[in-house]
């Protein structure tokens, strides 16, 4: 059975003492609230270990924003699985749309990074979806579909059930466009739907695919009560724990 699943990215926001109170203040909420679904942070990753640290024993997960594709050398700002391994993390993103936008990462470099990270017993979060561009030129089905076919369609059955996906409308993102529930809603239903006609119904409906655009206080029971829409991954509502929190709550 597929899991429901709130992560928060931060990005590359807040400084130390920042995220110290942010983490605390996490940790006192899940301590204190029964949640229907996992909790997950992506802290900046001079946080990593920290995160770790003074979330032991509780049940949020710690992940990378990113990871390198290499298992280690002369790879200067990067960090490695077995790097996030030996402090106990618990995954990374993969192939976020700020990292396609900003650092050139493909889908191929995606799937280098997935099959080294479930290799290592991590949980990659892997993430796609299309441009304003695509959207406008009706090409969001077909992009989503090659994007998902390169990254993933390599993994046996067994391994693609531990990937979750995250669907990113990077053209409602920052643009003043907005995305419906509905809009997510057939996405999300599309990529399960390749899902299954690669690995069967079975495979594609234990997988968690979480909603990436933009998810609010205001709108988070809405988009999660979709069939298809597993959870969410926030942004900057993440780094607030009022609005962090209700969001979680909109699985309540």
């Amino acid at each position: 059975m597929r899991k429901n699943i709130v992560a928060g990215n931060w990005k590359m926001n807040l400084d130390l003492t920042e995220a110290q109170q942010l983490m605390t203040q996490l940790l006192s909420y899940s301590n204190n609230n029964k949640s229907n679904c996992e909790i997950y942070i992506a802290p900046p990753s001079i946080y990593t270990m920290m995160a770790k640290d003074l979330l032991d024993g509780s049940s949020i997960g710690v992940f990378s924003q990113d990871v390198s594709e290499f298992e280690s050398g002369a790879y200067t700002g990067e960090i490695s699985g077995k790097m996030l391994q030996s402090i106990s993390a618990n995954g990374s993103l993969v192939a976020h749309s700020e990292r396609r936008q900003y650092h050139g990462e493909t889908d191929s470099h995606a799937n280098r990074k997935v099959k080294m990270l479930l290799d290592l017993g991590l949980t990659p979060i892997y993430c796609n979806g299309e441009t304003l561009e695509q959207r406008k030129a009706g090409q969001h089905f077909e992009v989503v579909k090659n994007q998902t076919e390169v990254a993933l369609f390599t993994l046996s059955a067994e391994e693609i059930k531990k990937v979750v996906i995250a669907y990113e409308p990077v053209w409602a993102i920052g643009t003043g466009e907005t995305a419906s529930p509905e809009q997510a809603q057939e996405i999300h239903a599309h990529i399960r739907s390749l899902i299954a006609a690669k690995y069967g119904q079975d495979v594609a409906d234990e997988i968690s695919i979480l909603y990436g655009g933009s998810v609010k206080p205001d709108n988070a029971k809405e988009i999660f009560s979709k069939p298809d829409i597993d959870g969410g991954l926030i942004g900057g509502a993440a780094l607030k724990i009022g609005d962090f929190s209700k969001i979680i709550e909109g699985f309540n």
